[in-house]
């Protein structure tokens, strides 16, 4: 479909974020007729999401910007079971105490992003176990379960990839894609939900609630899936070396999430300016054209404009005033993430590997051995000769020692 008529479905084809729809001209002409209200769904696995979720977080906002009203479902319910979708393995069931401060944490990214309120176009948040919680077995089975194909059910990737790489899937988990269509049945009835949007590896689930609508209550439904981004080298969004790039601000640093974009690889500057900053897109398009070291300037910018959206514009300043002082001026800028170590066990020494991995400059005592085999480990700008060698209190300068994993990556020690 080469023209819409909404505000809506024009910005996220002309941005990059559309997939697969289930009915994009019906969609279309709902969404340039009246309001639209569609949700994303988040199970509450980790304290935050990270940068994986962050393309559906950002169709959200286009929704809510086109003047259609967004809900956030929290799978308060459905985390219990775990989505098989992508996964080789079961998920470690969590217990709900875990669910409920996982929750807590997973709140606080939306704010940045959307309005809440009570206004038409205002987004509201919701907990998919107030409904499943109370559905009883069998009645349940009955009037849903009817609706669902096994064979159909085996057909879909979460189940066959599993069954293909003889994989045990457990029938907790089969159940999951028919509670995820009953989550979208609910919305429909309790708030009009028509739509819900998502990842492409959940289009087997979102098709399944869409046709489950229709056969229950009668009425349309429409599925839209963004694609599952990597990066031009093959590398899965949202991860890095030292760990999950986390949206909030106590799992990760505004400068280290500054870092994350600044960092990004060259042939996918112009798709992330457009997928996760609010830039025009002729201003999208002059910046993906540069060349060379001019380049690198753009990466600056998609870096501020995609901090600006999760920590706040005086963070993202901040971010980008330290990396100028560190890197153009070789100043040691007090804004860099730190750690604080106390001063009797730098006084006694601390071995080079374990700190490196205790500032979270590599994820293991393993990774980090091998930065410091390799070269890449500095104190204080200074080569580490060994993976050994104890940094001491005798290394602090001016109150911190500088460490630094490549020339991009560093971390402040403050003895206390």
């Amino acid at each position: 479909m080469s023209e819409h008529r909404s505000d809506f479905l024009r910005r996220l084809n002309q941005r990059g974020y559309v997939h697969q729809c289930t009915d994009a001209a019906a969609l279309d002409n709902a969404a340039s007729s009246g309001k639209v209200t569609a949700y994303v769904g988040y199970d509450c696995t980790a304290p935050s999401l990270h940068v994986g979720s962050l393309i559906s977080i950002m169709m959200l906002r286009h929704l809510q910007q086109a003047g259609h009203k967004p809900i956030v479902l929290m799978g308060g319910g459905t985390t219990r079971v775990g989505d098989p979708s992508g996964k080789d393995e079961s998920r470690k069931l969590l217990t709900d105490a875990d669910i409920n401060a996982n929750m807590a944490g997973i709140k606080k990214v939306f704010a940045n992003y959307l309005t809440f309120g009570d206004g038409p176009a205002d987004a509201i948040m919701v907990n998919n176990a107030d409904w499943l919680d109370t559905l009883e077995y069998i009645p349940f089975l009955r009037d849903v379960g009817r609706h669902f194909s096994i064979n159909r059910m085996l057909t879909f990737d979460s189940v066959k990839t599993r069954l293909e790489r003889e994989q045990p899937l457990t029938f907790l988990e089969f159940n999951y894609m028919i509670l995820q269509a009953y989550d979208f049945l609910e919305l429909g009835r309790r708030h009009n939900c028509l739509l819900q949007m998502g990842g492409s590896d959940q289009w087997g689930n979102i098709v399944n609630g869409v046709e489950l609508i229709r056969r229950i209550d009668e009425k349309p439904a429409y599925g839209l899936t963004c694609p599952l981004l990597t990066t031009s080298s093959g590398a899965k969004m949202g991860k890095t070396a030292s760990g999950a790039v986390w949206l909030n601000a106590d799992m990760m640093s505004a400068y280290d999430f500054w870092q994350y974009w600044r960092n990004t690889e060259d042939a996918d500057v112009g798709k992330f300016l457009r997928l996760f900053t609010e830039l025009p897109l002729d201003e999208v398009a002059r910046l993906e054209n540069l060349q060379g070291a001019e380049l690198n300037d753009a990466k600056k910018i998609l870096a501020t404009e995609a901090t600006k959206l999760a920590h706040g514009a005086t963070a993202a300043h901040a971010a980008a005033e330290t990396a100028r002082k560190t890197f153009e001026t070789g100043a040691v800028a007090e804004d860099l993430p730190s750690i604080a170590v106390p001063a009797a066990e730098l006084a006694a020494g601390i071995p080079a590997f374990a700190l490196f991995a205790r500032a979270g400059l590599a994820a293991s005592n393993g990774e980090a051995r091998r930065l410091i085999k390799g070269g890449g480990a500095r104190i204080n700008d200074g080569a580490v000769a060994g993976e050994t060698d104890a940094i001491t209190s005798a290394h602090v300068l001016n109150g911190t020692i500088k460490l630094s994993a490549g020339k991009k990556r560093h971390v402040l020690v403050r003895p206390e």
